[in-house]
This record gives C-alpha cells, sequence and structure tokens, in this order.
C-alpha cells in the first residue's frame, strides 16, 4: 500500500495508514518496530508526516540506518 500524499489525504487518513503499517502487536521483542524508530510508536515517529509538514520519505529517511 502506497501512503496517501499530502496534498491528497487528511490527517486522519494519514494517521490510519501509520496505525495500519506499523500496528502495535503488544510484543516488543518480537516486534521491533519502536525499536527501528529509536524508541518511539509509529505513530509518534511519523507525526510530521500525520500532521502534513513533511512527506513520508522524508520521515523514513529520518529512522534510515545510517550507511544504508
Amino acid at each position: 500500500m502506497t501512503p496517501p500524499a499530502i496534498a491528497d489525504s487528511t490527517r486522519e487518513e494519514r494517521r490510519a495508514y501509520i496505525e495500519a503499517t506499523y500496528p502495535c502487536i503488544s510484543d516488543c521483542d518480537l516486534c521491533g518496530n519502536c525499536a527501528a524508530f529509536h524508541g518511539r510508536e509509529p505513530t509518534v515517529a511519523f507525526l510530521d508526516y500525520i500532521e502534513g509538514r513533511a512527506d513520508f520519505a522524508t520521515v523514513m529517511a529520518r529512522y534510515r540506518p545510517r550507511g544504508a
């Protein structure tokens, strides 16, 4: 699924996309989402995207491992 473009989506649609893409399964040892986002839950890590301040790729680049 492609992340909704900021210009073509609402805040609620962007939040729903993040929640659907990075669901909490309540098993931090198995999941790893929060660890990948430097200890932040995905809706916090992607807040700039959800609020329309930065596109998805820009926010995702913040969490890309260095050298990758």
